[in-house]
């Protein structure tokens, strides 16, 4: 599928087919794709929760609204970032670079990211949301629908997926088979009044 294709084609979905099951090589092509999502300094802050005990899923719906599609879709994903992942190894983001841009960006990561926690914190939920956006895309574009969530209770999902401390907590995506075609958009904004130039 065109990649503008993808764009206009992808929805959220509520209803999905609770006995479909994506293959092994389906989800590893989803996840290769979503891997290749841009983040700042290549940190890769992502931590991608693949959410399959059938008895968890309904534990996490039973403080997310009782949406169906976290018990309901092939793959609940929960979308989490290591906010600390820039100082740990970060040598290993660089290995494959020339070793004086390796050197220069290894160097330069701690003196951005230091004493910073509110940064560090933007900078893994900025990841998240570009991989997961990334994730919906590749998701259309296998002929799979998906839904993303936030409502939930976000401590308790935590304590259910045992959090680490420092990481963060993003949305969910549900991807699997729909079952109800979507509502046509329900009203999207123009250009005219979302497109500055230069300055407001």
């Amino acid at each position: 599928m065109d990649t503008l294709d993808a764009i206009y084609a992808r929805r959220a979905v509520k209803h999905f087919d609770p006995a479909h099951r994506m293959t092994d090589e389906e989800v590893d092509k989803l996840m290769q794709a979503a891997i290749q999502a841009p983040t700042s300094f290549n940190i890769q802050h992502w931590r991608f929760v693949m959410i399959r005990d059938p008895e968890l899923r309904k534990q996490i719906r039973a403080v997310g609204n009782d949406q169906a599609q976290m018990t309901d879709a092939s793959l609940l994903i929960l979308m989490t970032g290591d906010v600390k992942a820039w100082e740990k190894d970060p040598s290993r983001y660089w290995r494959n670079a020339p070793p004086e841009v390796a050197e220069l960006l290894v160097n330069w990561m701690g003196p951005f990211h230091e004493g910073k926690d509110q940064l560090q914190r933007d900078e893994a939920q900025r990841s998240i949301g570009m991989a997961m956006q990334t994730i919906m895309l590749a998701a259309t574009s296998m002929g799979y629908q998906s839904c993303p969530m936030i409502g939930f209770d976000l401590d308790e999902v935590a304590k259910l997926v045992n959090l680490p401390e420092d990481h963060c907590i993003g949305p969910m995506v549900a991807v699997g088979k729909g079952t109800k075609d979507p509502w046509s958009k329900p009203g999207q904004l123009e250009l005219s009044e979302v497109v500055v130039t230069d300055r407001f």
